[in-house]
């Protein structure tokens, strides 16, 4: 290792110590993960300027991307235990199971219905910038990611929401835990619903029997959120890395040449936000309260790039902070890392379909064509969990539905990294929406306080 990369990486275990002071002075975690960002910030611009002075960040980058990843690889081991063990408590407490029911329709209704919404914000955006396909350059790095998503169509091809829906059924219990399909969450939610359902006629049928499985789950709850804790405790550095690694890795000359598609997007994406707080308004819930509960966690999802990796600390935000019933804030989280995600399969693949269809010569606004793609995208966000791959797979399943080449999908991967840490923060939010609006609507038959009001 060159010296002025042991210089750097010298100082980037120096700012860790500040981060660990402020860290420990605070009864919140909050003003830590935004103390992290910040210092992300600097230390990324840091190694992007060290590149005009001779040195080489690819040589600092690995140490610092042990703790990035290996923090988000710490929180993707707690996932399925998470989930498995809150969704069960959540059922074996319940003393109507129609409320289970209700639960989960409503947070697909507004999981959906934003993306709905979303689809639509994409279209407008898109027009409003103009943006077209024509005159996008294919480079070297455009070309390999072309003949990836080739290879990537196969995957999905013939993929329907029949076979979508199947894979939601877990074959084998302990492959899921595991983490081995894309739709390994959503098959764990379903075994730990179906395990609460026995538990609850055992405890019909054999009080005693049943009490002890109570008894049981709730030890198994209070462990694994002791867990949970432990690890989130890691939350400011892990953010620090991440984002100091991808602000060191970003071509800005690239972002600069895909100026109008960056800001088209990330206003279509901070439009969404908004209809967010609209939504939570007209519901009697205090969006400044609300965001200021939530930011951490979109702090995280923005530099961690994963919906699932967040869904440890959205479920204990949702709980601790937004007062949600655990059995809301799990179901919310687990369905909205993988069906209905506004950024990554709304407003994307509706941004590229008009971007293709222009130059095309469709007329994008026309009712028929624009209430199809809306529709399509809204069956698509539902079926995108089943094959993975978040947005570039939004796109594989919409633009070919719509009768669009995919080519687009590669030309604009060298932003691609930039964008997507918007589009899962608005995510991550939009589950968080959904469980908090569920409280509000089914709050008297689920137990757990209600949100703050306005």
């Amino acid at each position: 290792m060159q010296f002025s990369s042991l210089l750097l990486l010298t100082l980037f275990v120096f700012l860790l110590w500040p981060l660990y002071r402020w860290h420990r002075s605070g009864n919140s975690l909050a003003p830590a993960v935004f103390a992290g960002l910040l210092l992300g910030l600097v230390f990324g611009g840091l190694l992007q300027l060290a590149r005009g002075w001779g040195a080489d960040p690819a040589e600092v980058l690995p140490w610092i991307d042990v703790l990035g990843d290996g923090y988000v690889n710490l929180l993707h081991l707690l996932v399925m235990p998470l989930v498995l063990v809150s969704i069960l408590g959540a059922v074996v407490k319940v003393s109507n199971t129609q409320s289970l029911g209700k639960i989960s329709v409503s947070v697909l209704a507004v999981l959906l219905g934003t993306t709905a919404v979303a689809a639509l914000v994409g279209v407008m955006m898109a027009q409003l910038f103009d943006l077209s396909a024509a005159g996008l350059v294919e480079g070297a790095r455009e070309s390999a990611r072309v003949q990836e998503l080739d290879r990537r169509m196969g995957e999905v091809t013939g993929l329907g929401i029949p076979e979508i829906l199947v894979s939601f059924i877990p074959e084998n219990i302990f492959s899921d835990l595991a983490g081995s399909r894309d739709t390994s969450v959503i098959a764990v939610v379903v075994f730990a619903v179906l395990l609460g359902l026995a538990a609850l006629g055992v405890r019909r049928e054999h009080p005693e029997e049943g009490q002890k499985i109570v008894d049981f789950v709730h030890v198994a709850q209070v462990w694994v959120m002791k867990l949970v804790r432990l690890i989130m405790a890691f939350t400011p550095y892990g953010v620090m890395a991440l984002v100091a690694a991808l602000i060191a890795s970003s071509s800005w000359g690239d972002i600069l040449n895909l100026f109008s598609f960056v800001v088209a997007s990330f206003a279509a994406i901070g439009l969404m936000f908004l209809v967010h707080g609209l939504l939570l308004l007209v519901n009697g819930v205090s969006p400044l309260h609300y965001f200021a509960k939530v930011w951490p966690v979109l702090v995280f999802a923005f530099s961690s790039r994963s919906s699932a990796a967040t869904i440890p600390l959205n479920i204990e935000t949702q709980i601790d902070e937004l007062r949600n019933s655990p059995a809301i804030a799990n179901f919310s989280a687990s369905f909205g890392a993988t069906i209905g995600q506004n950024g990554c399969a709304g407003i994307y693949p509706a941004m590229l379909a008009v971007m293709v269809a222009v130059p095309m010569g469709i007329d994008v606004m026309d009712p028929v064509w624009l209430a199809t793609l809306v529709a399509v995208v809204v069956i698509s966000s539902f079926g995108i969990a089943g094959v993975g791959g978040g947005a570039t797979f939004a796109a594989l399943v919409v633009l070919p539905a719509m009768g669009l080449p995919v080519t687009i999908a590669a030309l604009l991967i060298s932003v691609e990294p930039l964008i997507d840490m918007a589009r899962t923060a608005l995510n991550v939010n939009g589950a968080m929406t959904a469980g908090t609006l569920t409280q509000r609507w089914l709050g008297g038959e689920v137990p757990g306080p209600q949100p703050d009001e306005v």
